[in-house]
C-alpha cells in the first residue's frame, strides 16, 4: 500500500524521486479533544491541558486517526504513499493502520505542539495530493495557515471545537472521503471550506465568540463531510412552546441531563432555572442539581435513579452528539438508552440540513449504531417529526 519509511527527514528543498499513485500527508494533533468529556471545552494552552489530565482526560485523536486510515486503506484503489510526522504526530497512527509512512518532520524533545503541526504541514505542502489531519478547529487553523490553498486539506474530527467545514462527518467518513478524492472520483469535489475557531477563554465563560480565519480547499461529498456551524435564530414561537411543554412534562424522580445551546436555554428558562449556554446541566424534581458538568459528574448523578437526556440539534451540521457536547459521552448515552433521549429542534433548522439527516459521532461504534435510524423530534407544542440519524 505504501513504500518504506525514511530513516531521516529530507533536507528542505531536496528534490524527491517521483512516486507512482497518490501521496497523502498525515498530521495528528495528539492533544486534540482531551478537554471534551471533562467539560473544559478545549485544550488550548499548557495550563488547560494539565487540568484536563488532572481530571482524567485521555488522548483520543490517535485512535480516531487509525479509524480513518483503516477505512482509507480498505477503500483506496490507487497505490498510496504516506508522508507524516514522527511518533505521535502521525507515524504511530499510520503504522497501527498497517501503512509504512515516510517521516518528513521530527518533533523536538519535550513533546509536540502547534509549531510541529505547522512545520510538518510546511514540509508536506509541495509533496502531497491531500493533507489529512486529526484534530479540531485550532489544528485546522495551524495547518491552513501553513499551506494556504496550495494543497487540499481534510480533517478527521478529533477536537472539542469543530465548527469549521473542513472535517469529515466522522473518522470513518473522513477516511472514505479521502479515498474517493485520492482515487479521482467525481463524487468528491473540491469546495472552499470555512476555517473557524472559537475563543476558548470566552467559551469557558459561557460566551460564544467565533471568528472566520479563512478558507481551505477541501474535498466534499454531502453525506461524508460536515458543514460549518450555523447561528441560531432569535425568535420562534413554536420552538418556545415546545420547550415549555418539555419543561412541564419532566417527571418527579427522574434526572434530566440538559445539553448546551440556545434551544436548551429556553427549556431551562421555562423551568425558571439558570443554565450553562455552552455546557451541560442536570435537573431533578424541578431543581438545578448540577451545572456545567463533565462526564464523571453526570455518571455520579445518574447512579441509582432513572435519567433522560434532552438535547437540541447543532445548526448547520445537524449533530445530536459528538460536537460541543462530548460530556454526554457514549457511556452516559448507553445508560439512558435510545428511548431516554428527547430532541427539540425548529423545523426550519431541520429543513436547512444539506445532508438531509441528523448525525452522531460519539466515538463508540456500538452507541452510534444504537442511535442510528429514525428518531422523533419535538418541533412545536403539539408537533413532531421523524428524522433519520446516521453515524
Amino acid at each position: 500500500m505504501s513504500d518504506h519509511r525514511d530513516p531521516e527527514p529530507p533536507s528542505a528543498g531536496t528534490p524527491r524521486t517521483p512516486r507512482a499513485g497518490r501521496t497523502l500527508g498525515l498530521i495528528v494533533n495528539p492533544l486534540a479533544g482531551m478537554g471534551g468529556s471533562v467539560g473544559l471545552k478545549g485544550t488550548d494552552g499548557p495550563e488547560i491541558l494539565e487540568e484536563a489530565r488532572r481530571r482524567g482526560a485521555r488522548p483520543l485523536s490517535a485512535e480516531r486517526a487509525v479509524r480513518a486510515l483503516d477505512r482509507l486503506a480498505a477503500a483506496a484503489k490507487s497505490p498510496l504513499t504516506v508522508l507524516t510526522g514522527s511518533g505521535e504526530l502521525g507515524e504511530h497512527s499510520a503504522l497501527a493502520a498497517g501503512l509504512r509512512p515516510l517521516v518528513v518532520h521530527r518533533a523536538g524533545p519535550g513533546g509536540s505542539g502547534p509549531e510541529d503541526t505547522r512545520a510538518a504541514a510546511e514540509a508536506m505542502r509541495s509533496e502531497v495530493d491531500l493533507l489529512l489531519f486529526a484534530g479540531g478547529d485550532g489544528t485546522a487553523r495551524d495547518i491552513v495557515g501553513a499551506v494556504g490553498d496550495r494543497v487540499p486539506v481534510l480533517g478527521i474530527p478529533a477536537g472539542v471545537k469543530m465548527h469549521s467545514a473542513v472535517f469529515g462527518a466522522s473518522p470513518d467518513s473522513a477516511g472514505s472521503l479521502a479515498a474517493l478524492f485520492l482515487d479521482g472520483s467525481p463524487a468528491a469535489r473540491l469546495r472552499d471550506a470555512e476555517v473557524m475557531d472559537l475563543d476558548e477563554n470566552a467559551f469557558r465563560e459561557d460566551r460564544l465568540s467565533a471568528r472566520l480565519y479563512g478558507y481551505a480547499r477541501s474535498p466534499y461529498e454531502r453525506h461524508l463531510a460536515q458543514n460549518a456551524k450555523a447561528g441560531s435564530r432569535a425568535g420562534d414561537a413554536a420552538l418556545d412552546a415546545a420547550c415549555r411543554r418539555m419543561a412541564a412534562r419532566m417527571r418527579e424522580g427522574v434526572l434530566y441531563v440538559v445539553g448546551p445551546g440556545t434551544t436548551m436555554r429556553r427549556v431551562m428558562d421555562a423551568l425558571g432555572l439558570p443554565s450553562t449556554l455552552l455546557g451541560v446541566d442536570a435537573v431533578l424534581n424541578g431543581a438545578l442539581v448540577g451545572s456545567d458538568l463533565d462526564e464523571r459528574a453526570l455518571l455520579r448523578l445518574m447512579e441509582g435513579r432513572p435519567a433522560r437526556i434532552v438535547v437540541g440539534v447543532l445548526g448547520g451540521q445537524g449533530y445530536l452528539f459528538g460536537r460541543g457536547n462530548q460530556q454526554i459521552s457514549a457511556e452516559v448515552i448507553g445508560k439512558v438508552g435510545r428511548d431516554g433521549i428527547d430532541v427539540i429542534a425548529p423545523m426550519d433548522k431541520l429543513v436547512a440540513l444539506e445532508a438531509g439527516s441528523l448525525r452522531v459521532d460519539t466515538g463508540d461504534a456500538e452507541v452510534d449504531a444504537l442511535l442510528s435510524g429514525y428518531i422523533r423530534l419535538h418541533t412545536g407544542p403539539d408537533r413532531s417529526a421523524l428524522f433519520a440519524v446516521r453515524s
